[in-house]
């Protein structure tokens, strides 16, 4: 049962709360955090859902660091608004559910708000990204996780039915993307020469190459900070969106958790992989440091091209508590920006931030109860 709701803003402004690793040596170890709750308080039918706009591959707006000192803090009730969300389901219909904001006896966090930026991916210098080839790669984890949306973006597999992306990759901030209600995601497997029907004696089946196999999507998620806050220029800390599949898709998910500061993070880099347009096929994989960062974004100069929004961007610390290596998604990435800092444009390729608010968001509709979702 919850014990206490959260009263007022002045609880919210409080920063993360987690409890430093003691005694980690030199393993990067995930940090103890504690996340609010968030519950349902009332759902209602929306008119059903209009998919006129054009599918893009890249984000709309958003500002740097700089930006987020300067902006105005959101109240308690901007911050329930923006974490409502609105469900899609396959047959075209929708809902608005609005939810309340609680703590058990813990402090909760503040989410921040961002503004503008240009559009475009950027490879930096030399490509220094990797093209994943061959099935014993493709098809064991951590890269196959990784699947293609039919809107042409990538997702990450977090549970047995559930696939994390951006939300622009669904909807652009005012409709549904053309193809939205039909949508489908491609899980990579071998397609072999014989086509599957009967083996040479002599000859075992080899993989001619790879092929998508799709499952279509039930219902969609997208939090109504993306939807208010993208005609308003807070839209990219909300650039997420969680979608249930129909059948479960019987791969390993990776777990998701909540994003460390960037000192934390092993040698300071992030990694992920997804379906970069300009090599068709091809599941391509990299990794960079961080450069700057916000309380919802992630500043990074990761080479990446129009296809891999949407993809889970990972990190590998130790979980001191199972004492094992736990691969977590902390953020989902989502294009380039411009960012001005002291007054000079800076581009980077920016990743949204997996806060603690969000992380308790997103595993509530993966779980279905807060119970699960106390610990990022």
């Amino acid at each position: 049962m919850v014990e206490a709701r959260v009263p007022a803003l002045c609880v919210l402004l409080c920063l993360v709360s987690y409890v430093e690793p003691q005694n980690t040596h030199w393993k990067p170890t995930w940090p103890n955090y504690k996340v609010p709750v968030i519950l349902p308080q009332s759902t209602f039918d929306l008119d059903k859902a209009h998919f006129d706009a054009i599918p893009r591959l890249d984000v709309a707006s958003a500002c740097g660091p700089e930006c987020h000192k300067h902006s105005p803090m959101p109240t308690f009730d901007e911050l329930k608004e923006y974490m409502s969300y609105e469900t899609l389901y396959s047959n075209g219909s929708r809902t608005m559910t609005e939810v309340g904001i609680y703590v058990l006896g813990n402090r909760a966090e503040s989410e921040r708000s961002g503004g503008k930026s240009r559009r475009k991916r950027q490879i930096y210098g030399s490509d220094s990204r990797f093209s994943i080839f061959g099935k014993d790669f493709l098809l064991n984890y951590p890269f196959s996780t990784s699947v293609k949306l039919s809107t042409g973006c990538t997702g990450t597999l977090v549970a047995e039915k559930h696939v994390l992306t951006a939300a622009h990759c669904i909807h652009d901030g005012k409709s549904y993307v053309k193809g939205a209600q039909k949508l489908r995601v491609g899980f990579l497997k071998p397609k072999y020469k014989d086509g599957g029907k009967g083996l040479n004696q002599t000859n075992s089946r080899i993989p001619e190459k790879m092929k998508f196999q799709w499952i279509r999507v039930k219902r969609t998620h997208v939090p109504k900070g993306w939807i208010k806050g993208n005609a308003n220029d807070i839209g990219m800390d909300y650039d997420y969106a969680l979608l249930e599949l129909k059948k479960p898709h019987k791969r390993k998910f990776m777990m998701i958790g909540v994003s460390p500061s960037g000192r934390q993070l092993p040698g300071g880099r992030i990694h992920f992989s997804g379906y970069d347009n300009d090599r068709p096929g091809n599941l391509v994989y990299r990794f960079c440091e961080i450069k700057d960062e916000t309380y919802d974004l992630l500043y990074q100069q990761c080479d990446a091209q129009p296809g891999a929004s949407g993809s889970g961007v990972y990190v590998r610390m130790w979980k001191r508590q199972k004492q094992k290596w736990e691969r977590k998604i902390i953020g989902i990435f989502s294009g380039h920006q411009w960012v001005d800092k002291n007054g000079v444009p800076h581009d980077f390729n920016v990743a949204v931030r997996i806060t603690p608010l969000k992380y308790a968001q997103i595993c509530f509709w993966i779980k279905g109860n807060y119970i699960d979702c106390r610990d990022g």
